[in-house]
């Protein structure tokens, strides 16, 4: 569905808002959803607040999942996502009279991490990471020596996002194969400063989490290079960083992240001016917190789909490997 918005430009917007009285300000965007998508919307929030003295932005952290169940009761504005929204939840949106517009705002990487003291891995196949987070290596595979056998005889001790979190549905979709499954005997936690904290304090601990909280905490973490075993690509183990991001060579763990907002929410004009401040400012917040901004041409189409009110997920019925940019251009 298309509905016909005229975007206002942030500095008109931010006028209006300011020289709108106290009851357009009263009223809260509230955000919900993803902890790594948290640190942009954190950031552009804090920054909103500033160029507009009395706006009011809180950002939650529920996980993805969490995010988009308060986002389709309608108690959230927006929902922050690490990867598209679900058929199951376009259908609890849509019982519930909730339309949402689709913006990818950033790219990420998940970064697979052990503790400093590991000193027998710097790098890990998909295949390895399958064998050691598939459902059937519960109470099989505890080892570290049965995943390679000039590893230690010890014991592995995982840690991950909840069953709540984006980066959970992704790394299980692109590393077991079906979004979801994994075993279930892992430290698990919808806050990846937790994650972090247990991979930093156990010699013994592998565990995977977004970019930025890597970036963040890389003297406590070791990085692991990660090998898709893709002959065709022609390289072999990749860090993640913002580069391989942004360039395509470190798969399959990178992805875009999302924020969405509900059509109703946009028609304050408060809501409104937000999303368009983070479509057009904030891309160096997005640097500086770790993550890959999109390209202009994207950010473009992005901007389209607000401008146009495009209602719905491109990705609904995407096929695999088409980039984000035909997938909007083609949704746009």
């Amino acid at each position: 569905m298309r509905q016909s918005r005229l975007i206002i430009p942030t500095l008109v917007l931010l006028t209006g808002i300011a020289c709108g009285g106290n009851d357009e300000l009263q009223r809260v965007i509230a955000i919900d959803g993803s902890s790594t998508v948290f640190p942009i919307a954190e950031a552009v929030a804090e920054e909103f607040q500033l160029a507009v003295p009395g706006a009011r932005v809180t950002v939650g952290i529920s996980g993805t999942g969490g995010g988009f169940s308060k986002f389709c009761s309608g108690e959230t504005d927006i929902a922050d996502a690490s990867r598209p929204i679900k058929q199951v939840e376009i259908d609890a949106c849509r019982a519930a009279g909730i339309e949402f517009i689709e913006l990818p705002i950033a790219y990420d990487g998940i970064a697979v991490v052990v503790n400093p003291r590991n000193d027998w891995m710097n790098s890990v196949t998909v295949d390895q990471l399958q064998s050691m987070w598939s459902p059937d290596a519960q109470r099989n595979l505890t080892r570290w020596n049965q995943i390679d056998a000039e590893w230690p005889d010890e014991e592995l001790h995982l840690f991950g996002p909840g069953a709540d979190s984006g980066t959970f549905d992704y790394f299980t979709e692109v590393i077991v194969g079906d979004s979801g499954a994994s075993r279930g005997d892992f430290t698990s936690s919808e806050n990846d400063n937790v994650l972090v904290q247990g991979v930093s304090t156990d010699a013994l601990a592998l565990g995977f989490f977004g970019l930025a909280y890597y970036e963040e905490n890389r003297e406590r973490l070791k990085l692991i290079a990660v090998d898709d075993e893709n002959d065709d690509n022609g390289v072999g183990p990749i860090d993640v960083s913002a580069e391989t991001v942004r360039n395509g060579t470190y798969e399959p763990l990178s992805r875009p992240v999302f924020i969405y907002v509900s059509t109703v929410a946009l028609e304050r004009m408060e809501v409104a001016a937000f999303v368009d401040y983070f479509l057009t400012e904030s891309v160096g917040l997005i640097r500086e917190v770790g993550y890959v901004p999109l390209s202009d041409s994207e950010y473009g189409l992005v901007r389209n789909r607000v401008a146009a009110g495009t209602t719905g997920s491109v990705f609904a019925d995407a096929a695999a490997n088409v980039t984000l940019e035909s997938l909007l251009s083609l949704g746009s």
